[in-house]
This record gives C-alpha cells, sequence and structure tokens, in this order.
C-alpha cells in the first residue's frame, strides 16, 4: 500500500507538571529509550520527518534532543494550552500540511505502541475508506470510554473526567488515531456542542466522534491494542 500522503503529528505539548519533570515528558527515557524516539521508530514507514506540537517552554529541548539523535521534525507550537482540538489545529502551521490527506496522531506519552498496532490500523483506515479510525482495548481502568451500539458500532468515545462518571472497566482508546484531514479540521473550526471542556475549558477534541457518527460519516474502532500499548506517562 502506498502511504506518501500520510503525514504524522505527535501530541508533545505537555509540561510533564504533573510527573515532576524539569523537561517535556515526551523525552522522558524508559528502559533506556526516549518516549519520543520509541514514536519515531514505530512511525518512520509512514513519515520520515513528522510534525510535533509543542509548548514555548519545552521546544528548545526537543528540538535538541532531535539534532542529539540525527532525528528531523516539523516543530510547531501550541503557546498555551488550550486542549488537544488547538492542539492539532496547529498542524496548519507545519510543511506538512499542505500535502497531507491523512493523517497519524498519537499522543507523545505513550511508549509501548507496537510497530504491527500503527500498521493494522493505517492499512483499515485507507482500505475500507474511513473518515476516523482509532485503536483501543479492554481495560480495567477506561478513563476514556468507547460507545458502539448493538452491531457494535461506533457512537462515540467519551472522556470520563469530563462526563462525570465513575472509571471502571471497559473499552478505551489508546491514544493513537488515524483520520482524513479536510473533514477534521472542518469540523474543528466549527461550534459544535461539546467543544469547550465543562471543566476546564480548553478545546477538546474526542468530541468529534459523535458528531462525525452523526453526520454518516465513517468511523472505525479497531480493538487491537494489547496491555502494555495502554500505558502512558502521567505522574
Amino acid at each position: 500500500m502506498i502511504f506518501n500522503k500520510v503525514s504524522t503529528l505527535i501530541a508533545a505539548a505537555g509540561r510533564g507538571t504533573r510527573a515532576n519533570l524539569p523537561y517535556p515528558k515526551t523525552l522522558f527515557k524508559i528502559e533506556g529509550k526516549e518516549i519520543l524516539l520509541r514514536i519515531f521508530d514505530t512511525t518512520k514507514s509512514y513519515d520520515q520527518k513528522p510534525t510535533i506540537v509543542v509548548s514555548p517552554s519545552g521546544k528548545v529541548a526537543i528540538k535538541n534532543f532531535l539534532s542529539k539523535n540525527s532525528r528531523e521534525a516539523h516543530l510547531v507550537i501550541q503557546k498555551e494550552a488550550r486542549g488537544m482540538g488547538d492542539a492539532v489545529l496547529k498542524f496548519e502551521n507545519s510543511p506538512s500540511f499542505k500535502i497531507a490527506e491523512d493523517i497519524i496522531l498519537i499522543w507523545g506519552d505513550v511508549p509501548f505502541i507496537r510497530k504491527i498496532t500503527i500498521q493494522k490500523m493505517v492499512e483499515r483506515h485507507i482500505d475500507k475508506n474511513n473518515i476516523f479510525t482509532f485503536v483501543t482495548a479492554e481495560t480495567k481502568m477506561a478513563y476514556t470510554r468507547v460507545i458502539r451500539d448493538k452491531k457494535g458500532n461506533i457512537q462515540d468515545l467519551i472522556e470520563t473526567r469530563e462526563e462525570g462518571l465513575l472509571i471502571e472497566s471497559g473499552e478505551r482508546d489508546i491514544g493513537l488515531f488515524i483520520f482524513k484531514k479536510k473533514e477534521i479540521f472542518d469540523l474543528l473550526k466549527k461550534d459544535l456542542p461539546k467543544k469547550y471542556s465543562s471543566k476546564t475549558n480548553e478545546h477538546g477534541f474526542l468530541y468529534l466522534i459523535s458528531h462525525l457518527v452523526q453526520n454518516g460519516y465513517k468511523v472505525e474502532g479497531l480493538k487491537i491494542a494489547n496491555k502494555k500499548e495502554l500505558v502512558s506517562l502521567n505522574k
């Protein structure tokens, strides 16, 4: 399959304050290898020069790290922590934006995503001509919650904190998505219900899924992740 119009977007503007780190948490080393380097190595088949969303305070550290490790990336700044939807919109400032048709989005704090998981997601997305595809897994601690109908079709992906729900066992996402650029960016710019968090007033991202479904777009959740891929650096 040809992936030359697939670009990778790494959301790495987190400052690592909850983890008590003096540097961006994507640079935290796990088993001798920084998270960002792990993400580079698992996504390089699709994009040799990904775009990384960074904070103003983290830009220099990430830029120096990439140079030291002979990696190239487009760095775009999210000046203020205004939510993941706002971070994704910063991709418009990347040289990759014009040529991209599909975007792989991956959280910058997930160290154990496998190449095979990304490959299955991308191939399924393109083969089925989906608008939005993401990876899920069953877990005892579902911080987000996948909502399906009786036939197993995706209806929504909600944040338990945002909805005031208890964290229970269930199916959740792992911070790995691929989507059509045009449709998603059009929706991100619209004033839609639940666009802004009722808790933080930040521009969210997962709210888009229910709107995509309501508009008849093809959305698919692939339950293919293993337990280790659910791990992310928090605190």
